[in-house]
């Protein structure tokens, strides 16, 4: 039933989807993915999921076309499933909406890739998931241990890409529009809150008001060497998200390094791109992340460490889905931000997302401003 106080916050979340939110394959580019990241931090707990989705070579036809689901769980393990079937995988290029299922029974007849009702999910589709800017639900099978994992958390947009309450950015600027970038990057909700439960092997953790974060990708490249630093997980600051990262990109016929440095806090956007800051970063292969920036009015400073192995999880490729990503969710951070020399900032977690990506890594790489 259609109830009048819901408009508002159905406004306020379509006012928080970003540019690059709906799906980008044309129906003909070969050699296509599409992916997809969401998490949740559960800071009593001190524990983080991450969910991974893909697609790849939609158009079908090839060894490694299908999706993927790839979780991060308690004490950063990892478990990845295929869904092999494109055919299954639906998307809408208008808003973030999206799914992917492998079995299905109802009344012993396929249902048609659609967004369904959270109950209907629950009731029909036995391996696979679906996800919109305000939901997260999905199942999958371990066929080793053979147990199922399952989660259903309903998303609060907070922060999407920019000002509080302007028109939200591309992450990637306004040349992202363009068809210049390989792949393309957008952040697409900062900061939310998320409320619901997941089981991880076979036992259920519950959580309202959890910090959660999305982002995806797209294109036919991954990038061939890239860091990344994110947390929006605080303890003295709620109302903080940070997202900084850099990489070799493919621009045209040639390739770039970039990086930026963005901050939501107390409903302001303080951002560190190329084209209004100068940044810098010294990145070693594994253990720690320093990155820096500034412009006219601003200055950031961040390091990012862990003393934990980190995890291995896969990302695409053209030879299909492959280990050479490295993650940690339980990085330790520290930020300073400063207006001139005023300190407008400092904040520190034990809940960063740390991350490395491609070759090579045998030495630091670094960049000076």
């Amino acid at each position: 039933m259609f109830n009048i106080n819901n408009v508002g916050w159905l406004l306020s979340t379509k006012s928080k989807q970003t540019p690059h939110s709906g799906y980008h394959w044309d129906g003909i580019a070969d050699n296509y993915f599409e992916g997809w990241y969401l998490r949740v931090t559960v800071p009593e707990i001190k524990e983080t999921f991450a969910f991974m989705y893909s697609i790849e070579n939609p158009i079908g036809g090839k060894h490694n076309n299908g999706g993927a689901v790839q979780i991060l769980g308690i004490d950063e393990q990892y478990i990845c499933r295929t869904i092999n079937n494109v055919d299954r995988f639906w998307a809408s290029k208008s808003n973030l909406s999206f799914g992917h299922w492998s079995r299905v029974g109802y009344a012993h007849h396929d249902i048609k890739p659609q967004l369904l009702s959270t109950q209907e999910f629950t009731n029909n589709i036995k391996e696979g998931y679906q996800v919109t800017a305000n939901l997260n639900q999905g199942c999958i099978y371990d066929p080793v241990t053979q147990n199922y994992y399952r989660w259903e958390y309903q998303i609060k947009p907070i922060y999407g890409w920019g000002n509080a309450n302007s028109v939200q950015q591309a992450t990637a600027g306004t040349l992202s529009y363009l068809p210049l970038y390989d792949p393309g990057w957008q952040i697409t909700m900062a900061h939310g809150l998320a409320t619901g439960w997941i089981e991880w092997q076979n036992k259920r953790y519950e959580f309202s008001d959890a910090p959660a974060y999305s982002e995806k990708n797209w294109g036919t490249s991954f990038p061939t060497k890239w860091f990344w630093i994110n947390c929006n997980s605080f303890a003295n600051n709620a109302d903080l998200a940070i997202t900084a990262g850099g990489g070799i990109r493919d621009i045209l016929w040639w390739q770039e390094s970039v990086g930026l440095i963005c901050i939501h806090y107390q409903k302001k956007f303080y951002e560190f791109v190329p084209w209004n800051s100068k940044i810098s970063w010294d990145i070693k292969p594994w253990g720690e992340w320093k990155m820096k920036a500034f412009n006219d009015n601003y200055s950031v400073t961040l390091t990012g460490t862990t003393d934990l192995s980190g995890t291995y999880v896969r990302t695409p490729t053209a030879k299909g889905l492959v280990f050479n990503c490295r993650d940690t969710t339980k990085g330790k951070l520290s930020l300073e931000l400063r207006e001139k020399n005023n300190i407008i900032l400092q904040a520190n977690s034990n809940l960063a997302g740390l991350e490395i990506g491609g070759s090579p890594w045998d030495n630091s790489w670094i960049v000076s401003s």
